[in-house]
């Protein structure tokens, strides 16, 4: 088969196409023939060396793919062979063949394709376990997404609109601040032009958001805690601005704050398993109405994975970048 080979890492220039054996599955697999992968961040940290894979994973990059079950393993009793599957993965889905541990793999939402079906996994994996069980948003609260146009942002804004919660977000253009609004939120801040401590606090009349999911760190870190009402949740998922931070943290005692955060990949396959079945049970019902939508801004060959990743870097997307292995 072909993969994706990045060698001893550093910008999307490493990027190149490689032959490779298919891999086996194990016991608990199912081995996916590839017809689109998702391109994520991640992705992105493991290519330059700072994201290196958990023990056992695939070196190979590529988190989240949908495509057609070939072969499973011998425990396997979920899929068979021919079924349509998008899962995430552990690694290697930049492959025209991959690797899923059976529990992470679910079926396509009925109506999807598998492109919108690729788009889902990694983002809706990370933003079920962190808004909703690890930040405890409910219907009724209010909450504030950073990086609202990327596949996670998104993904945030429509799940938390569509169970019950008020949802504002920050963004760097106009473009995307329309974006956002469209697909569920009710206010998109201009980080720019605006601050947005200040406005969340207009918004809420003074109040503060119950809850916010931030990917950036650095800067943002002290001001979350200003913009959280009491009892509120800071979730964090990334640090783009840096991890080594200075803040008046005073705030987590007056406010009675609680500040949380978690990584997806390391995570044990019976953690990832028991979050894709919430997906399916609480996520697939809004996919498969329409309340939910994939939302894809551009698809590359997987040739061309270089290119994905410099439109990753740029932060220009509204939404996911896909590879087209295969096709639909």
């Amino acid at each position: 088969m072909k993969q994706i080979a990045h060698g001893e890492g550093g910008a999307p220039s490493v990027l190149h196409l490689v032959d490779a054996p298919v891999p086996r599955p194990e016991p608990d697999d199912v081995l996916i023939r590839v017809a689109w992968a998702g391109v994520n961040r991640p992705d992105v940290a493991q290519r330059e060396g700072r994201y290196p894979p958990p023990p056992g994973a695939s070196p190979v990059l590529g988190l989240e793919v949908a495509g057609e079950v070939v072969a499973v393993g011998g425990r396997v009793d979920r899929f068979r062979v021919g079924d349509r599957v998008c899962a995430l993965l552990n690694g290697g889905g930049y492959a025209e063949y991959a690797l899923a541990p059976a529990g992470q793999a679910l079926p396509l939402p009925r109506g999807l394709t598998l492109a919108q079906a690729a788009s889902l996994p990694e983002n809706f994996f990370t933003v079920w376990t962190n808004v909703f069980d690890r930040g405890g948003l409910r219907a009724g609260e209010h909450c504030l997404v950073h990086g609202g146009s990327s596949g996670i942002g998104l993904a945030a804004i429509q799940l938390a609109r569509a169970r019950g919660a008020t949802v504002y977000t920050t963004v760097g253009s106009p473009e995307k601040a329309r974006a956002c609004e469209r697909y569920g939120a009710t206010a998109a801040i201009e980080y720019r032009n605006e601050d947005f401590v200040e406005r969340v606090r207009e918004l809420t009349e003074r109040r503060g958001v119950d809850l916010i999911l931030d990917m950036v760190g650095g800067d943002y870190v002290g001001r979350n805690l200003r913009a959280l009402a009491v009892e509120g949740r800071l979730v964090q998922i990334a640090f783009l601005r840096g991890a080594r931070i200075e803040a008046d943290f005073t705030l987590l005692m007056v406010k009675r704050l609680q500040w949380t955060g978690s990584t997806l990949r390391p995570r044990s396959a019976a953690e990832k398993a028991h979050i894709a079945t919430q997906l399916r049970e609480h996520v697939w019902p809004l996919l498969e109405s329409g309340a939910v939508q994939p939302v894809i801004f551009e698809t590359f060959d997987l040739a061309d994975a270089r290119a994905a990743h410099e439109l990753m870097q740029s932060s220009r997307h509204i939404g996911k970048i896909l590879l087209k292995v295969a096709g639909d």
